[in-house]
Order: structure tokens, then C-alpha cells, then sequence
């Protein structure tokens, strides 16, 4: 059972940096593109990344063709790339000058346009499922959805034909666009389950929320009745 003031958080939560992720198979058009955000006109948005990105991606490429002997070392180095460049271009359109919590508040009250945990996830699976990869494959994951905590979202990169669990979390949310990464048993900071699972979990007790975006382009969330 839960204590009261672990529900009294958990309230607090859901009304303020809601991170849930809402079910996009039933989408009236589909996701929003990240194309459709500006980039800040103060410069280059990578200009912000790490001095020592180079050595960053790098890393991220040995970690990916570490998952299994048979992805390409090209597909491999341009994934790592992809990520660690394509989060700082969202940092930049996502608005983030806060902590990821604050920024969370924030695109909730409709003050910033992007940056929910789950918008991370949505924009960086979408990028690397766009490079059509041959021996990788592209997943994503929930965490903390049958608990109190903070509901986390994120996507992950595998062996093709491999299953989440042996893949790469590809996190930039938990440091607010700083990306982070690991493999999925190494992630001691959350306990992931396939995305699609807890969709049937939620949908099995009503709690499964739907994303509905109009031909506007206008995006509302709701929960079916």
C-alpha cells in the first residue's frame, strides 16, 4: 500500500509534470514533426554540445556494436552521431533553459511547445527510423507507469531483429538534453517495459490515455470514456 504522502506526491505529479505517454496507434493523422519546430535563430544549436562530443560519439559507437557482432560499423557510428547531434538540435527547438522537471511544468501550463519525456522519445525514434538502418532496430520503453513515481519514457536502439532488453537506451530527457545512454540491464536508474505493453496495461484498467492530432495540426490528449 501506498503512504499518504507518497499519493499526495503522486497527485502533485500527475497535475503538474505529467510525463505519461499517450497511445499514438490510435492517432487521427500522427505525430507531430520535429521539422515543424524552429530552431532558435542565436546560432548553431550544436554549438552547445560537449567540447569532447567527438569522443562521445565515439563511445556511443563501440557501446552500440558492442550489442552484437553482426550490426554494420557504419550504421553503428551514424546512429551514435544522429544522436548525440540530433539532441542538441531538439534542445534547441524544445526551448530547454531548465531543469527537465521544470521544463515538464512548463510545456504543461503551454509556456514551451516540446520537451515532455515522451516528445524526446517520439522525435528520436522517428530521426533514426528515418536512416532505415539494415542491422539495427528502433524501440521504445516506459517506466515508473505502475507506481508512484514519475512516469518515464524513452527510446532504445538494438541489434536488428533483437528485442528492447538487448538494446541501448537513448536518453536525453533525464539530464535536460544532455544525452545519456546505456544498455537496458545496465540502467539501474529505471526499470523499463515495452512500450506497447503497458499500453495493454493501461488499456486493461482504463487508464490508457490517446493522442488525437486534427488536420490542423492541433494536438489534444484525452482518456476514452
Amino acid at each position: 500500500m501506498f503512504s499518504v504522502k507518497q499519493m499526495m506526491a503522486a497527485a502533485i505529479l500527475a497535475l503538474t509534470v505529467a510525463c505519461g505517454t499517450p497511445d499514438t496507434q490510435r492517432s487521427t493523422v500522427g505525430a507531430v514533426p520535429s521539422d515543424s519546430l524552429s530552431v532558435p535563430s542565436n546560432g548553431d544549436p550544436l554549438a552547445s554540445l560537449d567540447p569532447e562530443v567527438s569522443r562521445n560519439i565515439a563511445d556511443l559507437t563501440a557501446g552500440i556494436l558492442a550489442l552484437n557482432a553482426g550490426i554494420d560499423p557504419e550504421e553503428a557510428a551514424r546512429a551514435a552521431k544522429i544522436a548525440y547531434e540530433y539532441t542538441a538540435v531538439l534542445k534547441a527547438q524544445y526551448q530547454i533553459t531548465d531543469p527537465p522537471i521544470i521544463h515538464n511544468i512548463k510545456v504543461n501550463r503551454g509556456t514551451k511547445p516540446r520537451g515532455l519525456c515522451w516528445h524526446w522519445a517520439e522525435d528520436m525514434e522517428n530521426r533514426l527510423k528515418a536512416e532505415n538502418f539494415q542491422t539495427l532496430d528502433l524501440h521504445r520503453a516506459i517506466a515508473n507507469y505502475d507506481n508512484w513515481k514519475l512516469e518515464h519514457s524513452t527510446a532504445i536502439i538494438s541489434p536488428k531483429g533483437g528485442d528492447m532488453y538487448s538494446g541501448m537506451v537513448l536518453d536525453p530527457w533525464r539530464y535536460g538534453g544532455t544525452l545519456f545512454w546505456d544498455t537496458v540491464p545496465k540502467d539501474k536508474r529505471y526499470n523499463w517495459t515495452p512500450r506497447q505493453e503497458v499500453f495493454e496495461w493501461k488499456r486493461a484498467r482504463g487508464l490508457l490515455t490517446v493522442r488525437y492530432i486534427n488536420a490542423a495540426g492541433v494536438e489534444t490528449v484525452s482518456r476514452p470514456q
